[in-house]
């Protein structure tokens, strides 16, 4: 039996050409607005330029001086706090509306479609909304918590120990009906099997959870982490609309100080020494989640 004839140097290198006709578009504008922009990012935080005068270089001086700013630090704690509330309070809360939202009932598209619809509403119009809500003295919050006795509400983004918890809320609030969509795919691709073979051995609705559900969710449940902790470290939009970083510095995230320091100061070093680290800490912190994935997978 005869073997087909391997395809001519002419014929391969057309398709080659036709492969990368599909992928040059994206890759150019890819490369030419976050690729190039980032690695120049990278080489200005060893430099130090204003936009004006010429880059000079002065190596590690940059990460020496982030070491003694306060506000740096100040900025890492911020962050930090934020991104250990908004994480798992937005995964137990995509979690749950799923689990709510993952039936067969008559008119369950309307209030899947109102559980994701804070995501794809406007940010200014979120923050300018949750602000009325979190007023301290005529917001609909407090006036429930004074109604329901608590006679010193809290002062929310008044207050420099309850601005970031009323930023947190907000933006678990907003950010959940995405979450909750990726959620609602992973629930039903489970196998309806599994749950009928449980309840035949006398499991409950707690031990088919813990048992069927999250075992099963467990690629869902690792993307929307590494996506969370993605967005929560670069957070930014929501805090300078909701405090433009205060009251004080209590809500004030890199984010914001990279921001600051580049745009407004003009010291763009310094301003990418930061950035390189907020980019080192996100690698980081993905990467240990990957680690720990392999491992529970293996």
């Amino acid at each position: 039996m005869t073997q087909p004839a391997p395809p001519s140097r002419k014929r391969a290198w057309r398709e080659i050409l036709i492969g990368w006709s599909f992928i040059l578009p994206n890759f150019i504008g890819f490369a030419l607005f976050t690729l190039v922009p980032m690695l120049a990012a990278f080489a200005l935080a060893f430099l130090d330029w204003d936009s004006y005068g010429t880059p000079e270089w002065v190596g590690l001086d940059n990460f020496q001086r982030m070491l003694g700013d306060e506000n740096f630090h100040v900025a890492l704690r911020n962050t930090l706090y934020y991104a250990l509330g908004h994480i798992p309070l937005t995964l137990v809360a995509a979690l749950g509306l799923a689990l709510v939202l993952n039936r067969k009932l008559r008119g369950m598209a309307i209030f899947r479609t109102a559980a994701f619809f804070p995501y794809i509403t406007s940010l200014v119009a979120v923050a300018i909304v949750w602000n009325m809500l979190f007023n301290p003295t005529a917001g609909p919050v407090n006036q429930f918590l004074l109604a329901i006795g608590i006679d010193d509400p809290p002062r929310w983004v008044a207050s420099t120990d309850w601005a970031m918890p009323a930023v947190i809320v907000t933006s678990v609030w907003r950010d959940m009906g995405y979450y909750m969509v990726l959620y609602l795919a992973g629930l039903q691709t489970i196998p309806k099997e599994y749950y009928e073979a449980a309840t035949v051995d006398g499991a409950n609705a707690w031990q088919r959870f813990w048992s069927i559900t999250l075992p099963s969710l467990r690629p869902t449940t690792f993307f929307v982490v590494v996506m969370l902790t993605i967005h929560s470290f670069k957070v930014l939009d929501l805090i300078v609309v909701m405090t433009e970083g205060g009251p004080g510095r209590s809500t004030k995230v890199l984010a914001q100080l990279v921001y600051e320091q580049g745009i407004r100061e003009g010291r763009f070093g310094y301003s990418s020494a930061i950035a390189l680290v907020l980019f080192l800490i996100v690698l980081t912190a993905t990467l240990i989640q990957f680690r720990l994935n392999e491992r529970r997978s293996g």
